[in-house]
């Protein structure tokens, strides 16, 4: 027979799918100098700040 979890660990996974919702994945592309060709970064920033790091270069 299977062992069942306890309601403890669901609860810190409930904790856990919180917090994640609060991050985004950030696209932002930009252009070399050199060349003139586009080149993507990608970071996972907070959701507070997704303005801030598009605006920075």
């Amino acid at each position: 027979m299977a062992k069942a979890a306890s309601k403890n660990s669901k609860v810190k996974d409930l904790k856990a799918s919180a917090e994640a919702k609060n991050w985004t994945k950030v696209i932002k592309s930009v252009r070399s100098p050199k060349t003139g060709a586009y080149t993507f970064k990608e970071a996972i920033v907070h959701k507070d700040k997704v303005k801030d790091y598009l605006a920075s270069k």
